[in-house]
């Protein structure tokens, strides 16, 4: 069974999503990705102050098993990266909600605009 905190929302594509306040979100891939994945070795990133579409690939995470996309869960423009997550891909599989974290992007309007899941939303989709 994997992590995923009640706090938080999720995408289809299992990245979680955190709402850090004044439109700016946190995100990164859940608990159940990191998982599925097995060893991250790799993780490429967008840079600051690249546009981000709700949807789009804006990077990727390699592991021993795969490649695999990172899908934006937002529009909006990139504020922040986990360089530390750049090489140090392996803390993904150590805490993929805190240390893991992938990306901040500021967006414009109310988080409530785009397909976000619920914790029990997504437990049920991953079950």
């Amino acid at each position: 069974m994997s992590n995923t905190p009640e706090n938080l929302y999720y995408t289809k594509e299992h990245e979680w999503v955190e709402d850090l306040g004044e439109q700016k979100i946190r995100f990164g891939i859940t608990d159940y990705a990191q998982g599925s994945l097995g060893d991250i070795v790799f993780v490429a990133l967008p840079a600051v102050g690249d546009s981000l579409t709700t949807g789009q690939s804006c990077g990727e995470v390699e592991s021993t098993k795969s490649v695999s996309e990172i899908y934006s869960p937002v529009t909006g423009v990139v504020i922040g990266v986990n360089e530390k997550v750049e090489t140090s891909p392996e803390l993904i599989n150590q805490d993929s909600y805190s240390a893991g974290w992938l990306i901040e992007v500021q967006i414009s309007g109310d988080l409530s605009q785009f397909e976000l899941l619920t914790a029990s939303e997504y437990q049920a989709l991953t079950q």
